[in-house]
């Protein structure tokens, strides 16, 4: 680990988020860093408990003078995406983070970072561990598995939490006060194919999409960005009607909430229609490059000659395959006719595997509206199903409503105003799936409020942390603490 990093100020924030990164944390295996999380409450003398899904609770008595506030939950979760580059050789289950300082910015070599939501977590630890910093009562809740299904959140039974205003740590523009957010479902489509043989005069391609930014599923949706599943499809499209294109297999994207990078797909052709194929799909990937480049001059696509695979899918399926790819919806559905500029309903088709004799499509569809995001999942659902596939719906998860009114809100947007010159905040929902309307289920009349520094390219290797906007944070924490409202 750098030592560059722990010389950041503040350092106390910057020392806790080193520590963390030294731990392996991907979600569903976070063994580690619950154990990591429990050593550090119990070393501090500090209540420390696991509940029985595997967040971690710990309490922390208020600070002197600070007894009459209300008492404080803050929260944050410890898994992160785990994304790296091809050309990066690095084992997320062994290894620590490899951090650098570039300009005002923290970055990964080759891989995701993890300020997602290690900054969040790493200042409710230098909370807890300070002896000179104000708050009132305070529980540090730090849940689990938030990227791929919010089943910590979820599983946070009703009871367990005395406090009465939530501060979530996983807003990602330090001049947002997050008071919304969309919820979101797994659309799921798979099918069996029967595989056939290849003709005798048939010859190999690799396809190769690569180069795009990826990028987060939710907050970068509207962006513009390349989804690799998408090209892939259009290449494919292409192949096949015009050249009688037969697929051996397909692997495009990784993550439910990141959008796809890369795809790669083995195909055959016939051999007498190779000259024409390759000058077709060059021209084609050359309009694909020329239509993104100003959003992803990185793009790449390679169509490179193999060994004739022995096995494709029969016409059927990949026809209807083909389609349906092209038929889903990718991006955004609807804006918000309520909020400016706040998407309201998305979808990423994330996953596209096909392989021998099996399809799997995996979507993630948001929304901040359940009945448009029951509505955009329904039209998913009747596109795969024309395709013969079958489709589940899984890991639904609620938004979060926006509250206006909220009182730790009236605290917090002066406080921000008087930090920042004047400066107003933005007061706003995310097309994200923030913990909160979870919560809120079994906690219905806490106070929840999201902030944060900072970070772009979250869910991909791009993504970074601002070394200038994370100190602006951290006075905005410290300045919330010291103001929270009194006690009824």
């Amino acid at each position: 680990m750098s030592a560059e990093i722990r010389a950041l100020e503040p350092k106390v924030l910057w020392n806790k988020f080193a520590d963390l990164n030294e731990v392996p944390r991907p979600s569903k295996k976070e063994e580690r860093v619950i154990q990591f999380m429990k050593d550090f409450g119990k070393n501090l003398g500090l209540e420390t408990l696991e509940d029985e899904v595997g967040n971690v609770i710990i309490r922390k008595p208020a600070s002197s003078g600070m007894e009459d506030r209300k008492p404080i939950v803050m929260q944050s979760h410890l898994d992160m995406v785990h994304q790296k580059n091809n050309d990066t050789v690095f084992d997320f289950d062994t290894q620590g983070i490899d951090m650098f300082i570039e300009g005002d910015w923290v970055k990964a070599k080759g891989t995701t970072l993890g300020a997602d939501n290690g900054l969040g977590v790493a200042t409710i630890m230098a909370i807890l561990e300070s002896d000179t910093i104000a708050h009132p009562d305070l529980e540090a809740l730090f849940t689990i598995d938030e990227e791929t299904g919010m089943t910590g959140a979820k599983g946070l039974k009703g009871g367990i939490l005395k406090g009465e205003i939530l501060l979530n740590l996983d807003t990602e523009e330090d001049d947002e006060i997050g008071v919304g957010c969309a919820g979101g479902v797994d659309v799921t489509a798979t099918r069996n194919y029967i595989v056939v043989s290849v003709s005798d005069n048939a010859v190999g391609f690799k396809i190769e999409v690569k180069g795009l930014q990826g990028g987060h599923s939710g907050m970068q949706i509207h962006e513009g960005l390349g989804n690799a599943n998408k090209i892939m499809n259009r290449l494919l499209y292409t192949g096949n009607k015009n050249f009688g294109l037969q697929i051996d297999e397909i692997d495009g994207g990784s993550l439910r909430n990141a959008i796809p990078r890369e795809s790669n797909a083995v195909v055959a052709i016939d051999k007498a229609k190779e000259t024409e194929f390759l000058s077709q799909l060059t021209k084609l990937a050359e309009t694909i490059k020329h239509e993104f480049k100003t959003m992803e001059p990185d793009l790449e696509i390679n169509i490179k000659s193999i060994e004739t695979p022995n096995m494709v899918m029969e016409n059927e399926a990949q026809d209807k395959l083909i389609r349906a790819l092209y038929a889903a919806h990718n991006g955004v559905y609807r804006m918000s006719p309520d909020i400016p500029d706040l998407v309201e309903t998305s979808n990423n088709i994330a996953r596209v595997i096909v392989k021998d004799g099996n399809i799997r499509i995996g979507c993630l569809t948001r929304s901040s509206v359940e009945s448009s995001k029951a509505d955009l999942a329904n039209a998913l659902t009747s596109t795969f199903e024309l395709a013969g596939c079958n489709v589940e719906l899984s890991g639904d998860y609620p938004g979060w409503a926006p509250n206006m009114d909220s009182d730790i809100l009236k605290v917090m947007v002066p406080i921000y105003e008087r930090l920042n010159n004047g400066e107003k905040p933005h007061v706003a929902a995310c097309h994200a799936g923030l913990e909160c309307g979870i919560l809120g289920t079994n906690y219905p009349k806490m106070d929840m409020i999201s902030f944060g520094p900072n970070i772009k390219g979250a869910h991909s290797p791009d993504e970074r942390a601002q070394i200038s906007s994370t100190q602006k944070y951290w006075k905005f924490v410290l300045e919330i603490l010291r103001h929270i409202p009194k006690a009824s």
